[in-house]
């Protein structure tokens, strides 16, 4: 080995890495915490074996759960002087076998993969005399590869998904149907999907002792990451790589286990000393992400768990500086706080906070609509993550062509607005009581729902409004909202941000019925809400603000709680005693609509808001200059290569033409005009207004 000696790659661990590291042969556990460079202390621990010659290179694998964290880890590796180890996936380790042995075990080709299971579990739907929607048709899908990963054959699905408290979207027993008509289809049509391939490379390794002992003399050193996701299927692979053998080092925080749905469980990890004698257990649990501020609030969310022993639990110890204190506000309803939300993340922007080092937590991908429209705005960059944003999605798109088609015909204005809207998206899958699963059907019903509660918002504003009032307000959201960018503010789902982190995070909806969903029932469901809790948390390095609302729309009943997953801490959840400068915040912004300066009704949606007044009401708008303005932008946006509404939207541009600011004082009170923006684009708005011709802008100048 040349280059590094194999001493120079232990430099810079702590105690408890450093045991990682030089632990080189197994069974190793290592039940490493959130932040405590599990990464760091895996990739030295193989670097370290190979470089001092305990293990070959050829004989190690390193495993991991997605394509990303195999990327992350082979590049660490390569640092460390040691790129011929092989970090993959469990499927991409198992395919690359299954097609190596396949031709002389089988004979022939293997069969074709699977990319999306969809198609075929609609003709097999088809063939049971099913019709699924496409809710419907996702959460079969996803109960089918819940089934497989669980080595749960058609024949037992229905007594295992009652034991293991699933609930379908369909009945259990067509959900059975359907899993034994797809499985035929697929053996019929000489096809694999991804279960299937870890499945037959298992049963090739354990029924075939050629491929055994080829595959165990090439093999004999495995590590495992993110143990604690570990699925029944997984396992048995896994199982089938070691034979009888102990050399394996897993790693994993059970605090984290959060995809029990995908039949993930972290009794695997928890298992593994009993499993393997002799097994070295490593506990990693020194914090260098968050502050102890943080950390202390972690460790108070997770203590409460009851399904976890004692010695099973990670509690954190902070490494970093103190910071500030955790914050939690409760605001009057949901829109109210992704104002609030939206507004401190800017003001952090214009303090010099990077957009990227922001992210905004939710449980379920429906709530990031209120976040999107907050952050359009006040014309802060945002990326919604792990999900389509919600104008894009397939049943927003859907919902917005049947209330246009229906606004043509809107003939029932003596019946509530928001009753209308629901009727008219009857067809798209709306019901007035919410599914009791999870899943995409519930996915599906909250975007729908917020469209409901827009309605509720527009006919509080205005009782006259009728459904093509609701078709304008969706398509100005839409137009109005920024396209993604890559240093925008972070909006994630909980599940979608664990392995990230920001300076600064957000946790919002923390109100019973969201966080825990309402549909967690059995003790086992509520402690991976708690954990789930616990994984925003841990998100944070600096800065952690939480928040919940009392109502879901303005003017709804404020009959919620907050969860009582921070019962006890941050001395009291209600709002009132904690956080005065959110509170604060809080308090500004529940009072919903401003009314129209000219004739006293209620504003709804961000033209009117930033005007001040009703886009139909007597205004002064200076169309020449706003025409300019357009012109300028037009050609701003093809200097800079970007969008024109990320230049300023049309409804920044209308009130510039309305209140024709003087001085940059006056041009930075205007809504969607920021520090940045300011300084950018200030001159030329400026020189705009007073007639003059603007100053040419360059790309240097975008770029400084």
């Amino acid at each position: 080995m040349g280059g590094m000696p194999a001493e120079s790659v232990l430099q810079g661990l702590d105690p408890e890495q450093r045991a990682v590291a030089e632990a080189v042969r197994g069974p190793v556990c290592v039940l490493a915490g959130a932040g405590t460079g599990k990464t760091r202390a895996i990739t030295h621990r193989v670097a370290y074996a190979v470089r001092s010659g305990a293990v070959p290179a050829g004989q190690l694998l390193a495993v991991t759960f997605t394509t990303r964290a195999a990327g992350e880890m082979r590049g660490r590796l390569r640092a460390l002087g040691v790129p011929s180890v092989q970090a993959r996936t469990f499927h991409s380790a198992a395919l690359r076998q299954l097609r190596y042995f396949w031709p002389q075990v089988v004979g022939g080709p293997p069969p074709q993969i699977v990319q999306s299971k969809i198609r075929h579990v609609v003709d097999a739907a088809r063939r049971v005399g099913l019709t699924l929607g496409r809710a419907e048709l996702r959460d079969v899908t996803a109960e089918l590869e819940w089934a497989k990963a669980g080595q749960v054959r058609p024949d037992r699905y229905v007594r295992e998904a009652l034991r293991a408290g699933r609930r379908p979207p369909i009945d259990a027993t067509d959900v059975a149907n359907v899993f034994a008509a797809y499985e035929d289809l697929r053996e019929r049509r000489n096809l694999l999907d991804f279960e299937s391939v870890l499945e037959l490379t298992a049963a090739m390794i354990l029924e075939q002792p050629e491929v055994a002992s080829a595959v165990r003399s090439q093999y004999r050193h495995f590590v495992v990451d993110e143990f604690q996701d570990v699925n029944p299927l997984q396992k048995l692979l896994l199982d089938a790589w070691l034979g009888d053998r102990h050399d394996v080092c897993v790693v994993g925080d059970p605090n984290q286990t959060i995809y029990s749905f995908t039949g993930a469980s972290p009794e695997y990890l928890l298992a593994f000393p009993g499993e393997h004698p002799d097994t070295r257990v490593i506990r990693l649990e020194r914090d260098y992400r968050s502050t102890p501020e943080i950390v202390a609030l972690a460790n108070g969310v997770i203590e409460k768990a009851t399904d976890r022993a004692p010695a099973h639990r990670l509690t954190l110890v902070a490494q970093r500086q103190a910071g500030p204190e955790p914050e939690i506000a409760a605001y009057d309803d949901e829109r109210a706080e992704a104002a609030a939300v939206a507004a401190r993340a800017k003001e952090l922007i214009d303090a010099g906070t990077p957009p990227a080092g922001i992210g905004v937590l939710f449980r379920v991908n429906a709530q990031s609509e209120a976040f999107e429209q907050a952050f359009a705005e006040l014309d802060v960059p945002y990326l919604v993550r792990g999900a389509d944003r919600f104008f894009e999605r397939a049943e927003v798109r859907e919902a917005t062509v049947l209330l246009r088609a229906a606004a043509r015909s809107d003939d029932a204005p003596d019946r509530p607005l928001s009753e209308r809207v629901g009727d008219v998206l009857a067809t798209a899958g709306y019901r007035r009581v919410a599914p009791a699963a999870g899943g995409a059907a519930r996915d599906r019903w909250e975007s729908l729902a917020a469209i409901v509660a827009l309605a509720e918002e527009i006919a509080a504003a205005d009782p006259s409004a009728g459904l093509d009032r609701v078709v304008a307000e969706l398509d100005e959201r839409a137009a109005t909202q920024h396209a993604p960018t890559a240093g925008g503010v972070t909006l994630a789902s909980l599940h979608s941000a664990k392995g990230l982190e920001w300076d600064v995070v957000f946790v919002a909806g923390l109100c019973e019925g969201t966080l825990p969903i309402v549909y967690a029932a059995t003790p086992a469901q509520l402690e991976e809400e708690r954990r789930l809790l616990y994984v925003g948390v841990t998100r944070a390095r600096e800065r952690l603000l939480l928040s919940w609302a009392r109502a879901r729309t303005v003017g709804g009943p404020a009959n919620r709680e907050p969860t009582r997953f921070l019962a006890g801490l941050l001395g009291g959840t209600d709002g009132a005693r904690r956080s005065g400068t959110m509170r604060d915040r809080g308090a500004r912004a529940k009072a919903g609509p401003v009314p129209c300066r000219v004739c006293g009704r209620k504003l709804s949606g961000a033209v009117e808001r930033k005007l001040g007044h009703c886009v139909g009401c007597p205004g002064d708008v200076d169309g020449e200059l706003f025409a300019r303005l357009v012109d300028w932008r037009k050609q701003a946006a093809q200097t800079q290569r970007v969008p024109a509404f990320v230049v300023f939207t049309d409804a920044t541009l209308t009130v510039i033409a309305e209140r024709r600011p003087a001085t940059d004082a006056e041009l930075a009170s205007v809504a969607g005009v920021n520090t940045r923006k300011l300084a950018r684009y200030g001159p030329a708005v400026l020189a705009l207004v007073r007639g003059d011709d603007p100053p040419p802008l360059t790309p240097e100048s975008d770029s400084s």
